[in-house]
């Protein structure tokens, strides 16, 4: 009977690894690393703000036009400004805004978001999905790329 409790157990533990919203890294699973070179090009849609969700109908995005350089909607303003990625590390430096004023709900998303932004150190590629770490967040930026 102890054996047949102690796979129950086990089989328990091994399925929360699974549970939808975690990511690779909390399964225990690889990343890839993606390069300056690899995202040159391409935008990114946010899909979850480090475990917060994000507002329906509001998007906000991030964009790598040029080397060197990030680009985006906050949620309701345009940001731009420089970008430095390498070996699974980035680093966003000042952004630029337009100074649009939206609704308070919107205004605090674009908040956080910058700011998670500001305070990124490491970035992977998980499946679709490009996720970029903050401090102070416990989960990632989660991206799916826009097209």
């Amino acid at each position: 009977m102890r054996t047949l409790t102690a796979v129950f157990i086990i089989l328990a533990l091994a399925s929360c690894a699974c549970l939808p919203g975690q990511t690779k890294a909390e399964k225990g699973e690889t990343t890839a690393f993606p390069t300056a070179q690899s995202l040159l090009g391409t935008e990114w849609i946010l899909e979850d703000l480090g475990g917060a969700g994000v507002l329906d109908r509001v998007q906000a995005t991030l964009a790598f036009p040029e080397a060197g350089r990030a680009a985006g909607s906050g949620s309701c303003n345009r940001f731009t400004g420089s970008v430095e990625i390498g070996k699974g590390e980035i680093r966003f430096g000042p952004f630029a805004t337009t100074r649009r004023a939206c609704v308070p709900a919107v205004m605090d998303q674009e908040g956080k978001y910058l700011k998670a932004l500001g305070e990124a150190d490491r970035v992977a590629m998980e499946g679709p999905y490009l996720m970029i770490y903050s401090k102070g967040l416990e989960k990632p930026l989660r991206f799916t790329r826009k097209g």
